[in-house]
């Protein structure tokens, strides 16, 4: 069995990490059997070595390698990317498909990114982890792989579980053995290293002298939170490589290629909200649906009492609060008690309306509505407009006093019924 040691050099991997030590040494331990593995860690900590390590020391070292970045593969076609399709299985399956199982059959396959895989393909996968056994989209044959399956994840799988984004029966057969890559702001020892062998690189990339680092420097270096890990560090790298002419870089020239806070590179951070946030929320809701619901029956009631007694100074002095609630301030010249009812009987007055004379058989239109009739107040209200409108030969004023209401009311109404 090879070293540890050994290992670093072969794959490239710089540190001394203990924590970093350990996760190889579990890649090594695991190799030679088939055990499937989960590597956890956060965005650019380099958990894509795990795998290779696995696959190197394992008996299917002959084998295919596919790594497959599965947040990066559309929902609508990663079923067939992975088990393959049948010839018109989809519109453009114009021919049938080898899927990665299929091509894999004898190696492994790396699953990066596992916890953005549609609930869909994860019981396809379970399948596959479980028996061997897959099928091809559009076709009802079952066939049979040999692959070893090493997954990785920057998600909190628990939380995706407890969110049913991922399946816990997937979950415990990915993760037999999970290794996790600790990121880079644990490992503050191995950060200068790393910086040196990227500036190494760099310098006989470009042709140019590499870039070496003051004591203050590393010290910032050190202290810095590396929110993007070995991702970001070597873009720090690569950029001072680059522009800086003075090939020593003091803290204060190196804090330019230094994001504030190291905040806003990729990490993994928590958004979600919590289950009680989002019980919170529907209480709310029900409430503002209720409050609606007991709204519009006192307004139901209100408008009865308008229909039955016309009296709107009296009703407005009752129902003031109500009126308030529903209407707003009533006390505006443009906004009154006249222009808000639902029309129905003329308002009593002291002084005579100027309306003609008419035989009091043409007033049947108007007369009390029977409460045990079940009747649409909208249809009533337009009946009584079109009728007293027709009484007046569309005179909108003589029609608006003698249906109690403002003639603004009333040119509102005429809009809204189209009349």
């Amino acid at each position: 069995m090879e070293s540890v040691q050994a290992i670093k050099q072969r794959f490239g991997i710089i540190g001394n990490d203990p924590k970093l030590n350990r996760a190889i040494e579990k890649a090594i331990q695991v190799a030679p059997t088939d055990i499937s593995v989960l590597v956890t860690g956060e965005s650019g900590v380099g958990k894509e070595s795990i795998p290779k390590i696995i696959h190197q020391l394992s008996h299917r070292k002959h084998g295919k390698y596919i790594a497959v970045n599965c947040g990066a593969i559309p929902e609508g076609t990663i079923d067939s990317e992975l088990f393959g399709h049948e010839k018109g299985a989809f519109t453009g399956a114009t021919q049938t498909r080898s899927g990665y199982f299929e091509v894999a059959d004898g190696g492994t396959i790396f699953l990066d990114e596992v916890g953005e895989l549609p609930l869909t393909t994860q019981v396809r996968l379970l399948r596959v982890l479980e028996n061997g056994e897959f099928i091809k989209v559009g076709s009802s044959k079952v066939q049979k792989t040999n692959v070893r399956i090493v997954a990785a994840t920057n998600v909190n799988m628990f939380e995706a579980i407890k969110k049913e984004k991922f399946r816990e029966d997937l979950y415990y057969r990915l993760s037999t053995v999970e290794i996790n890559i600790p990121p880079l702001r644990e490992r503050k020892e191995d950060i200068h290293l790393l910086f040196r062998k990227f500036a190494s690189d760099f310098a006989l990339k470009y042709k140019m002298p590499t870039v070496k680092l003051t004591d203050d420097a590393i010290n910032l270096l050190q202290k810095y939170r590396w929110n993007g890990n070995i991702r970001q560090l070597r873009n720090v790298a690569e950029q001072a490589s680059v522009l800086e002419h003075n090939r020593t870089l003091n803290a204060q020239a190196l804090q330019h290629y230094l994001p504030s806070g190291g905040s806003n590179l990729p990490a993994v951070i928590s958004t979600s909200k919590s289950e009680s946030d989002f019980s919170s929320e529907r209480e709310i809701l029900y409430k503002v649906l209720f409050d609606m619901k007991s709204d519009l029956n006192d307004l139901k009631k209100l408008t009865m009492e308008l229909m039955k007694n016309g009296n709107v100074q009296d009703i407005q002095k009752d129902h003031e609060g109500l009126i308030s609630k529903i209407y707003g301030n009533t006390d505006d010249d443009e906004s009154n008690i006249e222009d808000l009812e639902v029309l129905s009987i003329p308002e009593k007055t002291h002084e005579p309306i100027d309306v003609p004379e008419t035989p009091m058989d043409k007033y049947h239109f108007a007369e009390e509505i029977d409460e045990e009739e079940t009747l649409s107040l909208q249809d009533k209200e337009l009946e009584l407009i079109k009728k007293s409108l027709e009484r007046h030969q569309g005179k909108r004023k003589l029609a608006a006093a003698e249906l109690g209401i403002s003639e603004r009311t009333l040119y509102r109404k005429i809009k809204q019924y189209d009349l």
